[in-house]
């Protein structure tokens, strides 16, 4: 075998998994039609946060039935509003009714480059992209406010003023027995965890015992709009589902199609729960050491079916006169692989590179590194492609030597086929003994094409998921790294790379057919990287054309070698 046949099972290899990761999209099996019995669901007023309140756990620890509780007890109810939160990264609105998150903009991502008007909306309360953050307090046999409940807001809008660096936004309910409830949301500048606090101020006269919930209720993200060209789409491959994570099972996926035949129902001490889709999240994540139950449900809001996983607490209880709080952090944001570790263990995996993360994570860790010294994505995947080039010189060298030595010995090869003719056998005899006369090893060419495959894919899967290339531009008409390069200009350059390759290749042993087949290669692997993230492409331009300039220095020495053997 040698590079040439190696590059064409790799194409071909190539070829297969992007089919099947289409055929995965187009016709996976749809999530099942949820259950609509009224055991199982909430049915609220007209545009309110509809999902079920999960009940208080029974002694023996077993998971909470999904059921619907009674209203709490309040006072008269004041208007709904909807509260509006401004910070330099985020801007959200508050529902008033149970005090849950409806809406975040995130303001560093436009949805087009450049266009800071109209930024990635991650929750969002409209029916058909329905996303939302809710949380509350539950109880076997006390008024308790959930994320029905309606709370007073002290203002209407907030705004984190420059040079402030912290920004509160208090909401209150109150019981006529004397229970009072605070859900405090804590923004700081700069960043994407907002912090929760439900304070419960008992002033009744009996002791009050319930649990606080967070949970996140969605409908699948809508399908983009598919191109009839359309050969590479993350938007359309990537996971979208829920996920959480524990010490003990670490991370796990729970697909939308999966809601109800594999229910989330586990324990943890610590971890968190989480809406995945491409580039951006949304997480609970509990108080380090906190013991929480982690469930699932698939709900029916009038035939619209809604996805929802839930981290109930434990149990506390308020005496008469006395105060506890439940704390727990939301992340909303971007899946930044670099600071997600730091905001809780394990946060980072939500960037799942599958199969292939033991090798994607150290790139991306080196990648990012490249681009804090030279401040431009493009140029540190060229950087990363010299850094590559390096680990692998002496595959490369000896790759590239044994090439040049089967160049080499093409006429006398070609003379044993014309001797020989159609038996085979001897001339495969022949040309092992030829092989070993001259201490040329055929197989030679193979093992560093073999070795780049899973660094080829894992890099795919890091330019397709990391949201630090996303939008990131490299110079001139190339604006976004993460698309098809729009003019076409790097796939053309990669074809003339593999032109110039397949000339420096021997093609010693091939028959006929394969020799054809490999000549419209450079013609397959222009359409494929057409569609392409041009990061992708630039990598393999400067990858092709460092191992063209390799190739031809040491085709060179090997031949100026021969021909001073000769004088």
């Amino acid at each position: 075998m040698n590079q040439t046949r190696s590059l064409l099972a790799f194409a071909l290899l190539f070829v297969a998994y992007l089919i099947w990761n289409q055929w995965q999209a187009d016709y996976r099996t749809p999530p099942p039609a949820a259950p609509a019995p009224a055991a199982t669901t909430a049915t609220e007023t007209a545009g309110s946060s509809s999902a079920a309140t999960p009940a208080v756990p029974a002694a023996s620890g077993t998971p909470a039935p999904v059921v619907p509780a009674a209203p709490a007890a309040t006072a008269p109810a004041a208007a709904r509003q909807l509260v509006t939160v401004t910070t330099d990264v985020l801007r959200l609105a508050i529902d008033t009714e149970g005090g849950s998150l409806v809406r975040a903009d995130l303001l560093k991502y436009p949805v087009k480059p450049k266009d800071m008007q109209h930024p990635v909306r991650l929750l969002d309360g409209s029916p058909e992209r329905y996303f939302v953050a809710q949380n509350g307090l539950v109880s076997a046999n006390a008024p308790a406010p959930d994320h029905r409940a309606t709370f007073v807001a002290e203002q209407s809008a907030y705004a984190l003023a420059p040079g402030q660096q912290q920004l509160v936004v208090t909401l209150t309910w109150h019981d006529p027995a004397g229970l009072t409830v605070k859900k405090r949301y804590t923004f700081e500048r700069g960043s994407y965890v907002i912090k929760l606090a439900q304070e419960i101020d008992n002033g009744g006269t009996q002791a009050w015992s319930g649990n606080a919930y967070r949970q996140l209720v969605r409908v699948p993200p809508p399908e983009p709009a598919k191109h009839f060209l359309e050969f590479y789409n993350p938007e359309r491959i990537s996971y979208k589902g829920a996920a959480w994570y524990g010490p003990e099972k670490k991370f796990q996926k729970l697909p939308f199609g999966k809601f109800v035949k594999e229910p989330l129902n586990a324990e943890a001490a610590g971890g968190w729960v989480a809406m995945l889709q491409h580039y951006f999240f949304a997480a609970w994540i509990p108080n380090e050491g906190e013991t929480s139950r982690f469930g699932s449900a698939l709900l029916d809001e009038q035939g619209t079916q809604r996805y929802l996983v839930r981290s109930l607490g434990p149990t506390l209880t308020v005496a008469p006169g006395a105060s506890a709080t439940s704390e727990a952090r939301l992340y909303v944001g971007p899946e930044l692989q670099s600071t997600l570790d730091s905001v809780a263990p394990g946060l980072s995996l939500v960037v799942d590179y599958g199969v292939f993360t033991v090798i994607a994570q150290p790139l991306h860790w080196v990648l990012a590194h490249l681009h804090l010294l030279v401040g431009n994505w493009g140029l540190a995947i060229i950087l990363l492609v010299l850094l590559i080039k390096a680990v692998f010189f002496k595959l490369s060298e000896a790759q590239f030597k044994a090439g040049a030595k089967m160049r080499k010995l093409s006429p006398r090869i070609q003379a044993l086929k014309e001797r020989y003719g159609d038996d085979k056998q001897k001339m495969q005899q022949a040309m092992m003994e030829l092989y070993q006369k001259e201490k040329v090893n055929p197989l030679a060419g193979c093992l560093p094409t073999l070795v780049q495959i899973p660094v080829f894919f894992a890099l795919y899967y890091v330019l397709m998921y990391s949201v630090e290339l996303r939008q990131a531009p490299f110079f001139g008409w190339i604006q976004d790294l993460a698309a098809p390069d729009p003019y076409f200009v790097l796939p053309v350059l990669y074809t003339l790379v593999m032109i110039a390759t397949q000339y420096l290749t021997p093609t010693v042993g091939m028959d006929p057919t394969q020799a054809k087949l490999m000549k419209v290669m450079p013609i397959v692997f222009a359409v494929m990287f057409a569609f392409f993230p041009a990061g992708l492409t630039l990598y393999y331009v400067v990858n092709g054309l460092t191992s063209v300039i390799q190739q031809w220095v040491i085709t060179r020495r090997i031949e100026a070698g021969d021909a001073k053997a000769k004088a």
